[in-house]
């Protein structure tokens, strides 16, 4: 029996995640999830590939907004509302992608260019804002918030097991920030769901996750190394690109929770 074992949200991209016992779907990905992004002067999204020191910036939720606590000295935070204090929209680039976003506020602008060394704006994604997921993968013209690409994000404990057993130093899940870790099956039985449900919600394994130089980052101190690339290449690369997860769409909104069952509906051919 296949089981959800962790969720994850990522309230600001590239920045530390949360855990949660329930998470609520929306037509975006979790509620919260990747719906605030740092950007340079250019507009463009900042990401720990560039940037390793957004590793210790650490989110938490709390009843006004986002709470991020900078981990060298938890003193220093700041406290983003859920509500913008600005009108001022742009335009803000994600890879290829251009959306609508809201500026925050100039004074936590400033908080993040200080605490990261980075000049930098915090945008918020309003419900507006309307970034579709790659047509190649869409069913039914799916959006995402902030994300790399697709609105959730799946990884099997097996998988994570399977490859620190060939790793002389275990890693932890957060290096390849899931939204969803399920126990039971066997080791990269989510490269092959096609179709399964959870809690009643009908979801889509689309494309197995390209992964990149966040995953040799250090989430607890921002060092950077050579695993789990290293050793990924030697069995998961193809075409020069490293998968490890599954990218995930559904059909309806809902609620998934820790301890829900994943019930597979329909299988497909793995890339390995």
């Amino acid at each position: 029996m296949l089981t959800i074992s962790q969720l994850f949200i990522y309230p600001v991209k590239s920045l530390g995640g949360i855990s949660l016992p329930s998470a609520q779907l929306t037509d975006r990905g979790f509620k919260y999830d990747r719906r605030w992004m740092l950007v340079d002067e250019n507009n463009r999204f900042l990401s720990q590939r560039e940037f390793p020191v957004m590793a210790l910036l650490q989110t938490v939720i709390s009843e006004k907004g986002i709470v991020v606590v900078d981990k060298r000295n938890v003193s220093i935070n700041c406290l983003i509302p859920f509500t913008v204090e600005t009108d001022k929209i742009i335009k803000v680039q994600v890879w290829d992608d251009e959306c609508d976003a809201v500026i925050v506020s100039e004074t936590l602008n400033t908080w993040f260019t200080q605490a990261l060394g980075i000049s930098c704006k915090l945008v918020f994604m309003p419900d507006d804002s309307m970034r579709k997921v790659d047509d190649r993968y869409a069913a039914n013209n799916e959006i995402t918030s902030f994300s790399d690409g697709y609105p959730l994000l799946m990884i099997g404990q097996s998988s994570l097991d399977d490859l620190n057993g060939r790793l002389k130093e275990k890693l932890s899940i957060d290096r390849f920030r899931p939204n969803i870790v399920f126990t039971g099956g066997i080791p990269y039985e989510e490269d092959t769901m096609a179709e399964f449900e959870i809690n009643g919600i009908t979801l889509y394994g689309v494309k197995q996750c390209a992964r990149c130089v966040v995953t040799t980052i250090e989430q607890s101190n921002a060092a950077k190394g050579k695993e789990p690339l290293k050793t990924l290449a030697a069995y998961r690369q193809l075409n020069n690109k490293i998968y490890f997860g599954q990218n995930v769409l559904y059909k309806t909104t809902g609620v998934i929770n820790t301890g829900d069952a994943v019930i597979i509906k329909e299988t497909k051919q793995a890339l390995f």
